[in-house]
């Protein structure tokens, strides 16, 4: 008899969307309370200032947001720069809006200290987000942070900072956040891939502030890191400007997305820009994965008045919605284009109406 054929496995892809700095300035708590309806909590709403963003979001196997700052204890006090405590129930905004897993290494993880940096963590989990960057036990340190989207692909996530504002680690808790490291780095998506992870992205929050190129640290840190088997991209923010895409060693890096909310003050115009990215990865017969393409759009922040609360857009899909303040978005997305997408590499699509 003919011997019947064997089964072919299915192959299976994975999108992740990754995004800019969230850097929660004071007059945003001002701007949510403009948004606020009766009876909300501590008469703040912060989904209208991201909800633009929602469908690009939940589109994505995996959405990752960047938490740049601790949260301060219900009912505050709530501080801005330059020792930021910003509010709690942010996290089960990011939550609503779409977003599973928060990176949370960055220069202001220990603004308020160790109590913030357990704080922080523990009012994302009870949003229902996922946290990788810093850690309330050395336990926890020590396990790689793997997320599994509904098909079934596992997702390790690494994350560092380039340095923490001076302020030192909480006394006998070196592991609670990873100072930059490539060789920790290389060694934790091991750990990851050895874990079950399908997939490794390594995040790390570094760069010149306000400067599009990336620096010298960036760039040899991306390097070293894509040079390991067990690495398949590479994702930052800290310059709250956008920096370029490109690949290194044949893997993306998406080396900055600049700010994806922030009120930085009129001086610095550049930080109102940012970009969101999906990376797309497909399965390989050998189990591997492999981003054949990012797809980009631009995104732009409006900015807080006394009577206007601030909001982000998607410029591609405010555009074609008639959404915003059209020229302002339009000049933005040139900007950021011409920054974003300079270095050409193949495979990179920026999102269009």
């Amino acid at each position: 008899p003919t011997p019947s054929p064997s089964p072919t496995k299915k192959l299976r892809s994975v999108t992740i969307n990754v995004s800019g700095d969230l850097l929660w300035h004071n007059t945003l708590w001002a701007s949510a309370k403009l948004d606020a309806s009766e009876g909300a909590e501590e008469g703040m709403d912060f989904g209208p200032q991201l909800a633009s963003l929602q469908p690009f979001v939940e589109d994505a196997d995996l959405a990752i947001c960047h938490s740049e700052v601790p949260f301060a204890p219900k009912g505050g006090p709530y501080q801005g720069y330059p020792m930021f405590a910003a509010p709690p129930m942010i996290a089960s905004t990011l939550k609503q809006l779409g977003w599973d897993l928060c990176t949370t290494a960055s220069n202001h993880t220990m603004d308020q200290g160790w109590e913030g940096l357990v704080r922080t963590v523990d009012d994302y989990e009870a949003a229902g987000i996922q946290v990788a960057g810093s850690y309330r036990t050395e336990a926890e340190a020590a396990k790689p942070v793997i997320y599994t989207t509904e098909s079934g692909v596992k997702v390790g996530i690494v994350s560092q900072t380039y340095g923490l504002n001076g302020i030192p680690k909480a006394k006998g808790k070196d592991w609670s956040v990873d100072l930059i490291d490539a060789d920790k780095a290389v060694a934790d998506a091991k750990a990851a891939k050895e874990a079950g992870a399908d997939i490794v992205a390594i995040h790390v929050h570094a760069g010149t502030e306000y400067q599009h190129n990336p620096d010298a640290q960036q760039r040899e840190f991306a390097e070293a890191v894509t040079a390991s088997p067990y690495v398949d991209f590479v994702f930052g923010q800290h310059a709250h400007v956008v920096q370029p895409i490109d690949k290194v060693n044949d893997k993306w890096v998406l080396y900055g997305s600049g700010n994806l909310i922030a009120q930085s003050g009129p001086s610095k115009p550049w930080t109102y820009d940012g970009y969101m990215a999906t990376i797309t990865l497909n399965e390989q017969p050998d189990g591997s994965f492999v981003a054949k393409q990012v797809e980009w759009a631009p995104t732009y922040i409006t900015r807080h008045s006394r009577s206007n609360p601030a909001r982000v857009y998607l410029i591609p899909d405010a555009l074609a919605k008639g959404e915003g303040p059209a020229g302002e978005l339009k000049k933005s997305a040139s900007r950021t284009r011409e920054i974003v997408a300079k270095k050409k590499p193949a495979g990179l699509v920026e999102r269009t109406q």
